[in-house]
């Protein structure tokens, strides 16, 4: 009975700490225009366990494929922010925000305006 018991705990153990290697997911991230599509996926391809990343330029969304043995969404959104994309859990630094192009510079008005049109 103690074997049963012990042979059960662990197989549920093992099934609960199992990590996917290929976690599907996505996140929100800020930007305006296919510049910022091209700057926000190499950020996020360029995380080590990511294996897809798709920015949508109309809704914002990134949709990620990755290892969550080697990544995770912070991380992700960490790598995203360091080249001046805020997430919703994380906004980049002013640092960063700066360093975009002044046509990606979605926290402005105007310019968010000027893609609209």
């Amino acid at each position: 009975m103690k074997k049963i018991i012990v042979v059960l705990a662990i197989l549920v153990t093992t099934v609960t700490f199992a990590q996917n290697k290929n976690a599907k997911a996505s996140l929100e991230v800020d930007g305006v225009c296919m510049m910022c599509k091209e700057r926000i996926e190499k950020a996020a391809i360029r995380t080590k366990g990511v294996k897809s990343a798709i920015w949508n330029v109309k809704t914002h969304e990134l949709k990620l494929i990755f290892d969550e043995r080697k990544t995770n969404l912070e991380t992700i959104s960490k790598k995203v922010a360091s080249v001046g994309h805020d997430t919703k859990t994380i906004k980049a630094t002013d640092e960063a925000y700066n360093s975009v192009h002044p046509c990606c510079k979605y926290r402005d008005k105007t310019v968010v305006d000027d893609h609209d049109n």
